[in-house]
């Protein structure tokens, strides 16, 4: 590595850097100070290389995008409101000063979309690229997998499948342009790499008697809502295939070579 720790850190003081009143300390010193009048909720994400994203898929800004979005559905997944982010990351040390300040870039980018500071965190060297959020948010009364009640609505706030056919589509490594399909098989990869996350549906989960992010699988944490609230949850595939996006989506067995 051509430049040392110090380098990076101002580097992404300078990405992260922004006004925010509820700053008493941001980064450069051994800790965060930060005022809260409310319960603060709590969550970690880590992203590790080869298991959670490759290089050759995605970009640092999709990645960062990613990480970064993942943390913040959790928040939101309990009914709260993310306020403040702390970062780690560990670096294999050939990597470009340009290739990690474009992670700092998506990980702000996909903040700012929900007002959301980067107070601090880490950079160390390891065997591999791996990248830990953690997001502190404030709720008055969390939103639990275990609020479900019978008779309630079951509410996707997107169509899920998009990101696992992009994933698909990257591990039996197909050729886009010998398909029919493509563009749609373009949004599938572009969900997979940095999903569009519905926060402007944020206010209206607050109405929820059971909230969960979808992004280990909608039937997956379906079924832990159901274990958690002892209820039964009926999914309707004839609703979910009306969804106008749904014959868009390139399932395994619609991508069709020309």
């Amino acid at each position: 590595m051509e430049f040392s720790e110090a380098e990076v850190i101002a580097e992404l003081a300078k990405i992260f850097a922004r006004p925010d009143s509820r700053v008493v300390v941001g980064i450069g010193d051994d800790a965060a100070v930060v005022t809260t009048t409310h319960r603060t909720v709590v969550t970690t994400d880590m992203a590790v290389e080869g298991v959670h994203f490759r290089h050759e898929w995605s970009n640092a800004f999709e990645i960062g995008r990613k990480i970064t979005a993942a943390n913040l559905a959790d928040i939101y997944a309990m009914g709260a409101t993310p306020d403040h982010l702390v970062v780690a990351v560990s670096l294999k040390g050939n990597e470009s000063l340009e290739w990690i300040k474009e992670l700092a870039i998506g990980i702000d980018q996909e903040a700012r979309k929900c007002k959301v500071t980067v107070v601090g965190g880490d950079v160390v060297q390891g065997p591999v690229v791996s990248i830990a959020i953690t997001a502190f948010g404030r709720v008055g009364t969390p939103i639990l997998k275990s609020g479900a009640i019978v008779g309630d609505d079951i509410v996707i706030t997107n169509l899920p499948g998009w990101s696992g056919a992009g994933w698909h589509l990257l591990r039996e490594k197909i050729d886009l342009e010998n398909l029919r399909n493509s563009a749609s098989a373009q949004r599938a990869l572009s969900q997979f790499r940095a999903p569009i996350v519905a926060y402007e549906d944020v206010p209206f989960m607050r109405f929820a008697h059971s909230l969960t992010d979808v992004s280990d699988g909608l039937l997956i944490q379906g079924e832990q809502i159901a274990r958690a609230s002892k209820v039964r949850l009926a999914l309707s595939k004839s609703l979910i295939s009306a969804h106008p996006d749904f014959s868009k989506l390139p399932a395994p067995q619609k991508f069709v070579l020309l």
